[in-house]
């Protein structure tokens, strides 16, 4: 199969509303895949599907070939959740080594995850000293250390400063390089560019999912934040005018 992940027709109710409205979109294996909305746009709530722990109204998600939270791929998929997840009373180090033994890894895995993230000056500190950006790498590192088929990313780069954010995103095309998938949220619209494709969502709705230089095409503009406004634009006048 060449995607990773496969939505047909994904809906997604919670409290009454609509949060993932008929979503149909692909990730292709081997590539870094920017997810990109504004905040409350659905894009957790896209990721959370694809890990299988959302619950979906309808629809279906396949991962690497098998139902979304299906057992096969428990040590195949890795997820960085917004909020830190990592053991404040434990070290960097300690933390990285404690996932790596989960995943059946070594010492060796452990360490060199933590130096990928840029805290190896760091690995001796425990987690509750850091700053917020540095326990979202520490719990990026534990995320990696499985080297899992597909990494789901949830705003990693929030609070890192610009050398450190482009250092990740070098990591990110690395593993890509070698297989392995990446699905990337974020609402900062200048990290379109550095993805190999991009779902644009809003309200629910998928507006866009393409290449960046796709995007380009389409909209007639080449700056990426030009772009999406006219694909926003023309998507609510379209539902205006299902609505008239």
């Amino acid at each position: 199969m060449d995607d990773a992940i496969a939505l047909r027709g994904l809906v997604v109710d919670r409290g009454g509303r609509r949060v993932l409205d008929g979503i149909d979109a692909a990730v292709p294996r081997g590539s870094v895949t920017g997810l990109l909305g504004p905040s409350g746009s659905g894009k957790t709530t896209l990721m959370r599907a694809v890990v299988g722990v959302q619950v979906i109204t309808a629809g279906t998600v396949t991962v690497l070939g098998a139902p979304a939270g299906s057992s096969q791929l428990r040590h195949r998929v890795g997820y960085l959740t917004q909020a830190p997840s990592v053991y404040a009373d434990l070290t960097v180090r300690e933390n990285a080594r404690y996932f790596a033994a989960l995943h059946g890894r070594g010492r060796a895995e452990a360490d060199r995850a933590v130096t990928d993230v840029g805290l190896a000056a760091a690995a001796g500190q425990l987690v509750g000293t850091l700053s917020g950006g540095q326990r979202s790498r520490a719990s990026l590192a534990c995320a990696l250390v499985g080297e899992p088929e597909l990494i789901v990313l949830d705003e990693p780069t929030v609070g890192q400063d610009p050398v450190l954010r482009a250092d990740l995103w070098s990591r990110f095309h690395a593993l890509a390089a070698t297989g392995t998938t990446l699905l990337v949220s974020s609402h900062v619209m200048d990290e379109a560019a550095r993805c190999d494709r991009l779902l644009l969502i809003r309200e629910g709705r998928l507006i866009a999912d393409d290449t960046p230089d796709g995007i380009r095409s389409t909209t007639g503009v080449d700056d990426l934040d030009e772009a999406f406004l006219r694909l926003i634009r023309a998507s609510e006048a379209g539902r205006a005018g299902e609505a008239s």
